[in-house]
């Protein structure tokens, strides 16, 4: 029997209590309209982060600096933060990203929604809610207060992403986020850089550069979410950046599937089995890898159907094939390391160079060893190593995307994107 929908959201009222005060400061009319002294008075910025793994929200309190001969440090974390999503708004959201979810979804009567609209539009209010309670708790945590706060740099959450047509969703309402903090709040950072021709993805590389580059230095910076992407720095003003596929989407799912466990830890499990080649070069030949950048993809591209329908065309051509599910498991992360170390060699001509790896998948012991065995003249490390935690990589660069929204400077790169112009990204919800 399908549930009603919740009338109220699961959070505790008195844990926005203190912002009352704040809230009703601004709704008089000449606070509608965004403070001169803004950017003076406010140092500390938010980035928020929910990659296509859509295994939570992560959240940085952060401030960036000019890099000086009194100071070489871009960026200083105050403090970070991340929670799972909740079961039902992890649920809904996994739906809104595959084929037909939401018609299961609905189907499998979880939830008493009527219609992909009906689900979106209450997700968007449920992640706000939700963003809103981490921002909460990473200012408590700091112990600082929503004016000294510039603005949440909130990415939200991609359900679809078609740069074929031109259009990129990412579920959020950044009302709701700014009236529950009191912070302005910078969202929408992906269509505009698609209105001028481009892919709206990635966006990171103009922040790796800001972050990560040094001339005369060749450095990739790797990130592994769901989905693996790429910044090429080779010590100038030319990036390269692209998504080279799929990083720990399948890995996870498959996990999921069969062990019951979020993530395979470390790649433990896929250490036990023994990569099936036929499976491999048959997951190899998606039409995806071989595109030309600029290129992005998601979980349109790589998803556990597509998995499922390579299995079946293996056992099909290979009928005697004998394999665990630990042995998929193995082939899934050679696919991965595979995918990165190709796109990496045939963009930087297969010279050497050092490999900055981000992300969760910069934790999985197995695809580190293995992006060193396809790559063995370059140094493979993490970010750790220049001054970032792989996990808050992601979160810190929409702070700093949104601090670029805010001071009115362009932050996708052409190069990347395959933009016609240089832009300035984002929507502000003052």
């Amino acid at each position: 029997m399908s549930q009603p929908l919740p009338t109220s959201l699961p959070f505790d009222e008195g844990f926005f209590s203190h912002f009352t005060e704040v809230m009703n400061d601004m709704m008089t009319s000449e606070e509608q309209q965004p403070p001169s002294n803004l950017l003076a008075d406010s140092p500390y910025v938010v980035g928020m982060m929910s990659g296509t793994s859509l295994d939570g929200l992560d959240a940085v309190l952060c401030q960036f600096y000019e890099i000086d001969d009194d100071n070489d440090e871009p960026v200083e974390i105050l403090a970070t933060v991340s929670a799972p999503f909740p079961d039902d708004l992890r649920a809904v959201l996994l739906a809104l990203t595959q084929p037909n979810g939401v018609a299961d979804l609905i189907k499998n009567n979880r939830l008493a929604f009527e219609s992909e609209l009906d689900v979106f539009g209450w997700a968007s209010v449920f992640y706000a809610e939700f963003a809103a309670s981490l921002v909460n708790g990473l200012l408590e945590k700091a112990q600082v207060t929503p004016d000294e706060v510039m603005a949440i740099g909130c990415h939200g959450q991609t359900v679809r992403h078609r740069p074929q047509w031109r259009f990129s969703l990412q579920l959020l309402d950044p009302n709701t986020l700014a009236e529950r903090t009191g912070i302005a709040v910078v969202s929408d950072f992906r269509r505009r850089d698609m209105a001028v021709g481009g892919q709206g993805a990635p966006l990171v590389p103009a922040f790796h550069q800001a972050m990560f580059g040094q001339s005369n230095k060749r450095r990739v910076i790797l990130n592994l979410g769901g989905i693996a992407n790429i910044t090429v720095l080779d010590g100038t003003d030319n990036v390269i950046g692209f998504d080279t596929g799929v990083a720990n989407l399948l890995i996870d799912a498959w996990c999921q599937r069969h062990t019951e466990q979020s993530y395979d830890k470390n790649g433990d499990w896929a250490r036990s089995g023994q990569v099936i080649e036929p499976l491999l070069k048959a997951l190899l030949a998606h039409p995806y890898f071989a595109l030309p950048a600029p290129k992005s993809t998601g979980r349109e591209d790589f998803n556990m159907a597509w998995v499922d329908s390579i299995l079946e065309q293996v056992a099909h051509q290979h009928p005697n094939l004998a394999y665990s599910p630990a042995d998929v498991q193995a082939t899934l992360s050679e696919l991965t390391a595979v995918s990165v170390a190709q796109a990496i060699m045939y963009t930087t001509d297969n010279v050497t160079g050092e490999l900055f790896v981000c992300g969760g998948g910069a934790y999985n012991g197995l695809i580190l060893a293995r992006l060193q065995a396809h790559l063995p003249q370059w140094l493979v490390t993490t970010t750790a190593d220049i001054g970032l935690s792989p996990l808050w990589v992601e979160a810190t660069a929409f702070a700093w995307l949104a601090q670029q929204t805010l001071i009115n400077a362009p932050s996708n790169l052409p190069s990347v994107t395959g933009a016609n112009k240089a832009v300035v990204l984002g929507q502000v919800c003052f």
